[in-house]
């Protein structure tokens, strides 16, 4: 069979919304699994599972109110961002320790920040941002991963 294009140079989005309930942190990440799978994307889903286990669970944990998990492709990059209905902003990730030395250092005994330190070690980019317009509140975590 000839080279066709596949489904990786089409752009692509979806949205899933989640209850606030501790099991959306298991249907986000099977979904997103199921979505990269039929996209040839496969390569991409251990990170991206990780990524978006971290900032399902953080809206869900830190939130009171119902979230989104929301997926783009374009221009071979892999958006996937949660929003929430809080504006709080989230906290800020962990500086990485500048030591080699073997002593444990206080951003990796730390309870919180952990997992913002995580998506901003395995992706390409990171951020947030509030909404306000359009009638709707709260934020949206993002991040990206390129496709090599």
């Amino acid at each position: 069979m000839p080279n066709s294009p596949t489904s990786t140079d089409a752009p692509w989005e979806y949205t899933l919304y989640i209850p606030h309930d501790p099991r959306a942190v298991t249907v986000s990440r099977r979904t997103l699994r199921l979505i990269l799978t039929l996209h040839d994307l496969l390569p991409l889903s251990e990170t991206a599972e990780l990524v978006a286990t971290e900032l399902v669970g953080n809206a869900v944990r830190h939130t009171k109110g119902p979230a989104a998990l929301r997926l783009r492709w374009a221009g071979r990059v892999l958006r996937i961002g949660v929003w929430d209905a809080d504006p709080t902003p989230p906290a800020p990730p962990l500086s990485a320790p500048t030591s080699t030395s073997t002593s444990t250092s206080t951003s990796t005994e730390a309870e919180n920040g952990r997992g913002l330190d995580l998506v901003r070690n395995c992706t390409d980019g990171w951020g947030w941002y509030q909404l306000s317009s359009t009638g709707e509140s709260g934020k949206f975590v993002w991040c990206e991963l390129a496709s090599a």
